[in-house]
């Protein structure tokens, strides 16, 4: 409900979330009338994230560089942090600074195997 009246010119509303088991329109119906949790459902478009996505990791870890190279020290006022996080991004950016992903297929069946259907050759 909080969404719905941050955005209430949208037709829809896309939620991109992860696989927690609450984070679907059924939840819903569990805590409101059948009427308002219909409408409500109807109002979100439902994007979830990959049960082991790489991009949220790589999110992760941009979160572990900003902590590390800029929130490591005390930062006495909201006004500075938010200066200190923009010059941090700016800099990033312009030293157009990537990740190296290095979780190959290959160790991601060996990793998650246990994740997918087995298939039998006979």
């Amino acid at each position: 409900e909080e969404l719905e009246r941050a955005y209430p010119a949208a037709a829809q509303i896309t939620l991109v979330q992860d696989n927690l088991n609450t984070h679907h329109g059924g939840s819903f119906y569990k805590w409101m009338s059948p009427e308002q949790a219909h409408r409500l459902v109807g109002r979100f478009e439902w994007i979830y994230t990959p049960k082991h996505a790489s991009w949220l990791n790589m999110a992760e870890l941009e979160f572990s560089a900003l902590q590390r190279q800029c929130l490591h020290r005390r930062i006495p006022s909201l006004e500075r942090l938010r200066s200190e996080v923009e010059a941090w991004v700016a800099a990033r950016s312009r030293a157009a600074i990537t990740l190296n992903w290095q979780f190959s297929t290959q160790a991601a069946r060996r990793t998650l195997g246990r994740h997918y259907e087995t298939i039998r050759i006979n």
